[in-house]
């Protein structure tokens, strides 16, 4: 049996994995849904133009998501 405080420390490195890889699901999905809306409202007669704000939205979102998995990265031990 592990020493209860490794067991801890075990338990809450599974938790903050479990919530960086919900966190990047997150940051990545939310871009693709707004690129996939946009879409469908181009096709549905919407103008590129109209929709302007939110595939900059998409874009800032990605430009966003690529800086977290990089901050992530640089401060990640193997």
């Amino acid at each position: 049996m592990p020493n209860p405080d490794l067991q801890s420390l075990i338990d809450e490195t599974a938790d903050v994995e479990s919530v960086l890889d919900s966190a990047t699901t997150f940051i990545t999905g939310v871009p693709a849904l707004i690129d996939t809306a946009v879409k469908a409202a181009v096709a549905n007669g919407a103008t590129e133009a109209e929709l302007k704000p939110l595939a900059q939205l998409s874009a800032d979102l990605k430009t966003k998501a690529d800086a977290v998995k990089a901050a992530i990265a640089a401060n990640t031990t193997a």
